[in-house]
């Protein structure tokens, strides 16, 4: 929609597929029929009653009149002239769900210099966006922030993308995301250590559920591939390489870190010797 175009309710309804808005209730369609047809009704038999015509011929010309006036121009003229208040309750819900924030998951690389993070929160501010945590991760060329966002729900992805860019961002992306990328790295890694002390078999899935990867299978990982840092090659003692891939979206320093030291413990942990019984 152009800027400053006015929405009405058949713009905001209309199904994209076939032009239709949707049912109103029934209640608000009896409601705005009545009030156009009762007009007309009064108005034909305030003309017919004063005819000369016979009662029959008068109820038939009532009859007639009415119900083509009804079909051609009450109803119509019903659901055009009543059309917001027919379909408000459909508008109201369109509009909040339109208005609900949504969550977005965030990563440029911002120059490592004073004053380059807060022309970003500038930028996302006139979006109305909100910062709901940042992450900084040292890189080559500066440093990589991550963040998760919080935008009225009319913001898309390319808007946020604008933002980043005129702020000094590079090699921007970002993803839609939900409640759960509020749970920071480092308290999901102490939760998968855990799973990991307990079950070493773990490790595989336990750091794809951590990076938020795929695991791939030998073969696939010995394909070469141009992966800009998409793809993690973690050692492990008993399973070999454990290569791990997330397209699109490069792992960070802080993560492949993370994945070291989850594979160190289930190694550490597969070579300890085993409790001995209790007597």
């Amino acid at each position: 929609m152009k800027p400053g175009a006015s929405k009405t309710p058949a713009s905001e309804l209309s199904c994209e597929v076939c032009g239709l808005m949707p049912e109103p209730t029934r209640t608000r369609l009896t409601l705005a029929n009545v009030a156009v047809m009762l007009p007309i009704e009064l108005l034909v038999h305030a003309l017919v009653v004063d005819t000369q015509l016979s009662y029959l011929a008068k109820v038939l010309v009532l009859t007639v009149t009415a119900t083509v006036l009804v079909i051609w121009v009450a109803e119509p003229s019903a659901a055009r002239v009543l059309r917001g208040w027919l379909h408000a309750p459909a508008l109201r819900h369109r509009r909040r769900l339109t208005g609900a924030p949504a969550l977005w998951r965030a990563r440029t690389v911002l120059q490592d210099e004073p004053g380059a993070l807060q022309k970003v929160t500038k930028a996302l501010a006139r979006l109305e966006t909100n910062i709901l945590s940042i992450h900084v991760h040292p890189v080559a060329g500066g440093v990589l922030d991550e963040f998760v966002l919080s935008t009225p729900g009319d913001v898309d992805e390319y808007q946020l993308l604008e933002a980043l860019h005129l702020a000094g961002g590079t090699h921007s992306h970002v993803w839609p995301t939900t409640a759960l990328a509020m749970a920071d790295g480092q308290t999901k890694a102490l939760s998968l250590a855990a799973r990991i002390a307990d079950a070493q078999d773990e490790l595989p899935l336990a750091v794809a559920e951590l990076l938020r990867a795929r695991v791939l299978s030998p073969a696939e990982a010995l394909l070469e591939r141009h992966d800009a840092g998409t793809r993690l090659k973690i050692p492990t003692a008993w399973h070999g390489p454990i290569t791990f891939a997330r397209p699109g979206e490069p792992f960070t320093p802080a993560e492949s870190a993370r994945a070291h030291r989850l594979a160190e413990l289930a190694e550490i942990l597969a070579h300890r010797p085993a409790p001995s019984p209790p007597n």
